[in-house]
């Protein structure tokens, strides 16, 4: 693979302005021509469907959590082949990981031995820049901070002092974006509202202006058969790194999935691209055709939001309960659990489901809890690593009686989190149906 600009694009803290600007500048190098490979750190499949939108082109996950450093790599080298530029957007603060900074932007950064761009939010701060950004810049010296992209920046003569900050410490002043409520993003149920326009204008041309984006795009190469730096081999071998392997999915035939627009959009495209046969259904509108198939695939999303097409289509409910019942494989994660379940309760009503799993589901605003985090565990010997992020719950009625919510039905393996600590999200077994509020990695 030819060597092409890339760059790690990270901020001190959540809500710093990483997603506005990784997106904008997506955009902008899309417009001048440039193939763009876009990537995220973590498990997050909200970021990646603007990515996907802005770049025509899928966005990638890579995350150390669920895989192995080596196959992060081989996404890395595989997916960005044919781009002129590969652009990462970190999550969280820089350094913020499941395990101090492990799983963090900084160790992906390490592992792929590319540069991060810093997003920091300028608001009603000047000098104080220099203090917090020394301590960015030089509490690792194996990640390599190439320059920094000031947000919310209130006028010209506030960007002059911060720019004074960047040649103060040495460290390249790579623009701005200036304040402005029509350049800050909307959020939504879980996350970052990717119903609307994939791009504005007035960010396009913010960043065009304001932002030194020929710097950028020569900014870090990439090869695959480039060699690790001896600082990231050192950042890896401190972290524990070399040496793990998490089995990637090996190659299916026949796998059939539900996929739509938001009722079942959950899917890692790299997950879907190591299956051998693939097709692809939408359970508001069709009935699969479930013959022949070696699995059907259920992934997550928001069939909460959709539940009236997906009662309407009882055809599609009896099919896939039918292949349940007669030993067909299925796989259901989350949202696709939750199809299985006998129904769902929202604010609005009760709605029937497949009724596979003899479970109810919650959706009411008043029964909303979060969940979230990495989780794993091992069945019938293999090693299953994925991450847990929802509102709803399971609950239960008795005649006569009120109902009775958290409490979880009984697991058939304990799941664990990042640090190996137990949790209480139950995995499911019913005859070849594995089903779990889990969003699955290895399938």
């Amino acid at each position: 693979m030819a060597p092409k600009a890339t760059f790690l694009i990270a901020a001190p803290t959540s809500g710093s302005g990483k997603t506005t600007i990784a997106r904008g500048l997506m955009a902008l190098f899309c417009r001048k021509g440039y193939q763009v490979q876009p990537f995220k750190c973590g498990p997050d499949y909200i970021d990646t469907k603007f990515h996907e939108a802005v770049c025509g082109r899928p966005s990638i996950n890579l995350d150390t959590f669920m895989a192995s450093p080596e196959h992060v790599r081989e996404l890395f080298s595989h997916y960005g082949a044919d781009a002129d530029i590969c652009i990462v957007e970190g999550m969280m603060g820089l350094f913020d990981g499941y395990d101090r900074e492990r799983g963090s932007s900084y160790e992906i950064a390490c592992v792929l031995d590319i540069p991060v761009v810093l997003v920091v939010d300028a608001k009603s701060a000047a000098y104080s820049m220099a203090a917090l950004l020394s301590g960015f810049i030089h509490f690792r010296k194996d990640v390599r901070i190439a320059g920094v992209i000031f947000n919310k920046v209130g006028s010209e003569k506030h960007f002059q002092m911060l720019q004074q900050v960047c040649d103060d410490l040495s460290i390249a002043c790579l623009g701005h974006l200036p304040k402005s409520p029509a350049l800050e993003q909307g959020s939504r149920y879980l996350g970052l509202d990717f119903s609307k326009e994939a791009e504005s204008e007035e960010l396009i041309k913010a960043l065009e202006e304001h932002v030194n984006w020929e710097a950028l795009s020569k900014l870090g190469v990439f090869s695959e058969d480039s060699a690790l730096s001896p600082a990231a081999v050192g950042a890896q071998e401190s972290l524990g790194l070399l040496g793990v392997n998490l089995d990637f999915t090996p190659s299916k035939p026949g796998v059939l999935i539900a996929r739509n627009a938001e009722s079942f959009s959950f899917v890692y495209q790299e997950v879907i691209d190591a299956f051998g046969s693939v097709s692809f259904f939408d359970p508001e509108t069709e009935v699969p055709q479930l013959d022949g198939i070696e699995l059907l695939y259920l992934p997550g999303g928001y069939p909460e939001k959709h539940l009236e097409a997906l009662v309407a289509n009882a055809a599609c409910r009896q099919a896939i309960k039918d292949y349940a019942e007669r030993g067909g494989r299925i796989q259901a994660e989350c949202g696709g659990m939750m199809y299985l379940c006998e129904r769902i309760v929202t604010d609005e009503g009760d709605y029937p489901m497949c009724g596979v799993l003899p479970y109810s589901i919650t959706a009411r605003k008043s029964d909303r809890k979060l969940s979230l985090g990495y989780r794993q565990f091992t069945l019938d010997g293999k090693a299953y690593r994925g991450h847990e992020f929802h509102y709803t719950q399971f609950f239960s009625e008795k005649s006569g009686k009120a109902e009775r919510l958290g409490e979880t039905p009984k697991s058939l393996v304990q799941v664990y989190n990042a640090k190996g600590e137990p949790v209480s999200t139950p995995v499911f077994r019913h005859k070849n149906v594995l089903a779990s509020y889990t969003h699955l990695y290895q399938i």
